[in-house]
């Protein structure tokens, strides 16, 4: 499902599933895509934030066009201990590869691979980010 903003419309809270992963993208060409997820963040419970949640930036192919500085995404990520994703979508095999790894921390976060949990797929995350 996807939402442009939170918090999510309540009219239709029995009918929606649990929701097991948040992605918030971030178009790294516009100011106004950071301010709007940040604004988001506020609505979502501080328990998702060990390992359902992660960030995408998009647009980091074109870095003379970009509006948001990475450092301050890359804090964002640090600040709510999520991971941050680079990509450029318009890039077949990139869009592709995200696509794949975005499915899979989908799956890991939904209880379908055993032994894994969404937690320490997230410190995972973290740490190879750190290395």
């Amino acid at each position: 499902h996807l939402a442009t903003s939170l918090p999510l419309p309540s009219e239709r809270d029995h009918l929606r599933p649990g929701i097991d992963l948040i992605v918030f993208m971030i178009d790294i060409k516009s100011k106004y895509s950071l301010k709007k997820v940040e604004a988001s963040l506020a609505y979502v419970d501080g328990s998702f934030f060990l390992g359902k949640v992660c960030f995408l930036v998009t647009g980091v192919g074109r870095v003379n066009y970009c509006s948001i500085d990475t450092s301050a995404i890359c804090k964002l990520g640090e600040a709510y201990c999520s991971p941050v994703l680079f990509c450029e979508l318009e890039l077949e095999g990139i869009r592709v590869a995200t696509a794949q790894r975005l499915l899979r921390m989908l799956q890991i976060c939904a209880g379908f691979v055993p032994g894994v949990s969404a937690l320490s797929f997230g410190l995972l995350m973290r740490k190879s980010a750190d290395d």
